[in-house]
């Protein structure tokens, strides 16, 4: 569709109902959801103004993921109640990824696995380790948070692992956690915690099926890597 520079003087919602919302910039998107501007600025300057926070490489919309209330509330016209709302977007827009291919994803490989929780743990900026129950068909039984913040997996006992497991019913368990830093390079702790669960779950007839680490946009795992 052709928009001319007449339309560009449309005001986003405007431009919305003219064009659809395909053809909007995501500063006219935005602009939308903020509605109102301040007294010296429209709701689309603000809304440039919040896009401009995002630091490289993770810049525009999906720079926001890296923002708190208090770097949002920064931008004149931002207050808490407009921060929270821009938080929101950006978990709803997490949510709708993994949503869209849920129904898909099967638990048994590795690459779907680590696609199906990209979005939710690939803009964390502290670590955070999760075991999910599997059951005999590669289908999701259970899921649980073991630790968050800056909690490292060397600090994560095979026991802790296996006791929700059980919990879980589970046939079989993955594991995956993230790097902050956005490298999903193992380290030596993450090797040597693998192994362990490995042995364990050998033991108790509870096989770990593969350990997932998730970085910014790539994953690493042990099970493609021959490691398991």
């Amino acid at each position: 569709m052709l928009i001319t520079n007449n339309s560009r003087k449309e005001m986003p919602y405007e431009r919305f109902l003219s064009y659809g919302a395909e053809n909007l910039t995501e500063a006219e998107l935005l602009a939308i959801i903020l509605r109102t501007g301040t007294r010296h600025k429209s709701a689309l300057e603000v809304a440039e103004e919040v896009l401009q926070l995002a630091k490289y490489p993770r810049v525009g919309l999906l720079g926001l993921h890296d923002l708190d209330l208090q770097d949002l509330e920064q931008v004149p016209g931002i207050g808490p109640v407009k921060a929270v709302k821009l938080k929101c977007l950006t978990e709803l827009c997490a949510r709708m990824s993994r949503a869209r291919i849920g129904e898909e994803v099967l638990l048994t490989h590795s690459g779907q696995v680590a696609d199906y929780y990209m979005e939710q743990l690939r803009h964390r900026t502290t670590e955070a380790v999760y075991i999910v129950g599997v059951d005999n068909k590669g289908r999701r039984i259970g899921e649980k948070k073991l630790s968050e913040g800056s909690v490292r997996m060397a600090l994560i006992s095979p026991r802790e692992v296996y006791v929700e497991a059980l919990h879980m019913k589970a046939i079989n368990i993955l594991l995956l956690h993230n790097h902050p830093s956005g490298d999903p390079t193992p380290s030596a702790h993450d090797t040597q915690m693998t192994q362990h669960l490995k042995q364990t779950g050998e033991w108790m007839d509870i096989p770990l099926l593969d350990h997932i680490i998730i970085g910014d946009n790539k994953y690493f795992s042990y099970k493609e890597a021959g490691l398991l």
